[in-house]
């Protein structure tokens, strides 16, 4: 179960970081996904300690609340386009909020014998 919990995020955040190649500030987000990846990946082989994922987790949490839109408008429309700042400032923190709750899992699974 640590196994697929580890190389399902870490495949779902190199997706992530994949679909970030259109957006237009790609050169932000691709390493944000990528990171999260990589640390998904190490805890394949328990690299890494408890603490390690704990800050990340608390870096990610922290970003997204500050990346949070000032009028919530939903997460998606009808077609994936940016409609709006605002949905597309959701999706952003949605991503990052992910990339914590991941994290806090990966500290899990590392911290587990």
């Amino acid at each position: 179960m640590k196994k697929v919990l580890a190389v399902g995020f870490g495949a779902l955040f190199i997706l992530f970081a994949g679909l970030q190649y259109n957006d237009p500030d790609p050169e932000v987000w691709i390493p944000i996904y990528v990171l999260a990846a990589v640390a998904c990946f190490m805890a394949l082989t328990r690299f890494g300690t408890v603490w390690f994922y704990g800050l990340l987790a608390l870096g990610y949490l922290i970003a997204a609340v500050l990346q949070w839109p000032p009028a919530f408008e939903g997460f998606v429309l009808n077609e994936m386009g940016m409609k709006t700042v605002n949905i597309e400032l959701a999706r952003e923190a949605g991503g990052l909020a992910l990339c914590a709750v991941a994290m806090v899992i990966t500290a899990w699974l590392v911290s587990k014998k």
